[in-house]
This record gives structure tokens, sequence and C-alpha cells, in this order.
């Protein structure tokens, strides 16, 4: 089953699903990757082709191995502190939040967006319980695939993630796996709890989620055509408090996509306190 050929068409068709599905544009260079991510499921279903396969998952019978093709096609690996200089920029909004008394009552919302398996936003949760203390603040974190929200919500990675965590907050934070878990490290439960994970698509209208203080949106949208990048960034700074926050990956911009934000760093922008 393995060494089963994905055509031409058949990638075409895939790429299409996934651009309808979740907004992501596939270059032809990821023929190989959808190849290899979905040739288990193949096996798994003693199936013979990729287009039978396609033809399964479209066939509005199988949700949940619907739900398993998006998965696979829209995981990305990530790690803890990505992009450092974002969480310098966050540790300095917290530090100006501690010394504004008028804001010591309101809990400071993040919405971690394009989630994965969590580290992002358990990198905001370690440094928010850093310098908040007991100050009410609250993290968000959302994802198309269930099955990386899933790892997300159990805290538990691979020890090389977490070359960036500083030394301080590993002790403090998390959890040093031994025995069968060595190499591992688990979140502790009191920060886990502080951190909500819930599947959105962000290219539909989005669920009642609030308003936050600060959206992170980094390293997806290099996946989307300017017309999508348009309307999943509309939508996200609808849910942005005036005067708040849009990060983005260092690799991205929004030049030309969205106008309505202010850059004020390097991938990072504001909204007009007016709204």
């Amino acid at each position: 089953m393995s060494d089963i050929a994905i055509s031409d068409q058949e990638f075409s068709c895939f790429r299409r699903f996934i651009h309808e599905t979740a907004g992501i544009q596939l270059s032809d260079a990821k023929k190989v990757l959808v190849s290899s991510r979905l040739s288990r499921r193949l096996q798994a279903r003693a199936l013979d082709s990729f287009g039978e396969y396609f033809r399964l998952i479209t066939s509005g019978s199988e949700a949940a191995e619907l739900q398993m093709a998006v998965d696979l096609l829209t995981t990305n690996e990530t790690y803890f502190f990505r992009e450092p200089k974002h969480f310098d920029f966050l540790r300095e909004r917290l530090r100006e939040r501690v010394a504004d008394r008028r804001s010591a009552s309101a809990p400071f919302r993040v919405w971690s967006a394009a989630a994965s398996t969590g580290e992002e936003a358990y990198s905001i949760a370690m440094l928010l319980a850093d310098v908040l203390g007991e100050r009410p603040w609250e993290i968000f974190g959302s994802d198309i695939s269930t099955r990386v929200l899933e790892k997300a919500r159990t805290g538990h990675f691979p020890m090389v993630r977490a070359t960036n965590v500083p030394k301080d907050y590993l002790r403090r934070f998390c959890l040093k796996g031994v025995g069968p878990e060595e190499g591992t490290l688990l979140i502790n439960g009191s920060l886990r709890e502080r951190v909500r994970f819930e599947q959105v698509n962000l290219t539909q209208p989005l669920p009642n989620v609030g308003t936050f203080d600060m959206i992170f949106l980094r390293n997806v949208m290099i996946y989307f055509d300017n017309e999508t990048k348009r309307s999943v960034v509309s939508r996200l700074i609808d849910t942005l408090a005036p005067s708040g926050h849009f990060l983005i990956g260092h690799s991205e911009t929004l030049n030309g996509v969205f106008e309505d934000l202010a850059p004020i760093a390097p991938a990072i922008y504001r909204k007009a306190a007016g709204g």
C-alpha cells in the first residue's frame, strides 16, 4: 500500500479540497507531503488509490475520516517561544498593564488562533503567569485540527521542543518526565487549567469567542491566498479590543491585505483606539 503513487489529477482534487475547507493553498511542491501524510489512511481503509480515498472523504458519510484528512493536511510543527521578540513585546505590554491600576480588574485575554499542538499558547501562559501573577488573565487556543488540539490539551511534549523555554519557567511551570516519560515535559496542571482549546475554522464565521487584548496569528497566512487572508484577518480583527495588538509570523505581511491595522514593529500591528 505504501507504494501507491498519487497522480497529478488526484493531487489537484486534494489541493482544491483543502483550499475550500481550510483556505490553505498547496503548491506543486506539496505533492509529496500530501502523498506521505495520506498514504497511511489508504492502508487503514484498504483502498487502492488516492482517488478512492478522495471519494470516501467527500461522500458525506465519513465525517470522522474527513476530519482525519483535514488534520493530516493542516498540521504544522511548532515549538515553545518561537520568534522570541514577540514574547519580549508581550512582556512589555503586560508590565504596562501591571502599572495601570485601572485595568487591574479586567482579565487580559489572548487568542492563539493557529495553536497547533499548543506550544505557543503555553508559552504565552507562562509569561502571563509570571508577569501578571494573581491578576486575571485568559488564553484561548484554536485550530482547525481536532487531533492537534487533543495533543495540546494534554500539555505533554518532547523536551527537544523546549530549547527556548527559560530555565526558571521549566522549573516553575513544567514537570520533567522520568522513567518511561524521560525526554518529555508536562505543563503543570494549574497552568493547563488556564488555557482553553477549541476547534475553530478561521475561514468560516467565528463562534462567540469574546474580545481579546492580543491575537497571535503566526505562520499560517503563508498558506493563504490574498482573498483568504483578507477575510480571515477581518474576522479576527472584529474580536480585537480597541488599541489591541495583532501578531503575525516574521515571514508574513499584511501589506496590501488589511489596511485598518497600524504596523508598530516587525510583524506586530495595533488596532485603532476608536475600534
